[in-house]
């Protein structure tokens, strides 16, 4: 086979053109599709890397704020108990002082319900003690027990309290002065003439004596001038015994 030159040189530039085409058409698009696919991937990349940072950002964000939350919860919690705590403390002194107040209450209705037990025994023993004395004085009354009280009546006349010598000087202005003497057995003579010189020494007038008889005395005398009286007899002391027994309190 023989060399030819111009053939030779004919296919340079065949290669020489095809190069060319194939870089024109080929490689160059190539290249820069394989440049635009890199950026893509690079920018992707960069994407991808953005997004992790703003994930991990996030993720600690997250975890801080869970911290927090977790601080505040218990706090929230700490502050819960110390609430209840001091609801209950509050409740229980309440309570407590509640409870003192009605164990008052009940000492004191206890003490009023015991004091009036008291009274009311105290009550009925004296009741008792009036009937009993009454019944007594009823069966030892006798005349000589009525002329003792008489003798201490007029014994005593002549000792009345300083009023009572007023009250009986007085009724000297008057004309004539009415005095009722009651007693339960009939009075002699010389018991008479005894008090009507006792009381006609007390009052500078002349005087009404009037006698009369009244068994409810039981023994001693009434004496009644004017609006003044003298009571020395059992009837008026177990009266009086009486209404101490049944005196409201």
């Amino acid at each position: 086979m023989e060399f030819n030159l111009s053939t030779f040189i004919l296919e340079i530039i065949n290669f020489l053109i095809l190069i060319w085409i194939l870089q024109r058409l080929f490689y160059k698009p190539l290249l820069e599709a394989i440049a635009k696919r890199k950026q893509t991937i690079d920018q992707s990349l960069s994407d991808a890397k953005n997004l992790q940072q703003q994930a991990e950002q996030q993720l600690s964000l997250y975890e801080n704020r869970q911290k927090l939350w977790e601080q505040e919860k218990q706090a929230a919690l700490a502050a819960l108990y110390q609430q209840i705590e001091a609801e209950r403390k509050t409740q229980m002194d309440r309570l407590n002082a509640d409870l003192e107040q009605e164990k008052q209450k009940a000492k004191i209705t206890l003490s009023r319900q015991q004091q009036e037990l008291q009274q009311l025994a105290e009550k009925q023993a004296l009741q008792n003690g009036a009937r009993f004395a009454g019944m007594l004085l009823q069966k030892s009354a006798s005349p000589e027990l009525e002329t003792q009280l008489i003798t201490l009546v007029i014994d005593n006349l002549t000792n009345l309290p300083e009023a009572c010598r007023l009250c009986l000087q007085m009724l000297g202005t008057k004309k004539s002065v009415p005095i009722k003497i009651t007693s339960a057995y009939p009075l002699t003579v010389d018991i008479q003439q005894q008090l009507e010189q006792k009381l006609g020494s007390l009052i500078n007038s002349p005087i009404n004596f009037q006698y009369h008889q009244d068994a409810e005395l039981i023994a001693g005398l009434r004496i009644d001038i004017g609006a003044w009286v003298l009571n020395a007899n059992l009837q008026h002391e177990l009266i009086g015994f009486a209404e101490i027994a049944n005196a409201p309190e």
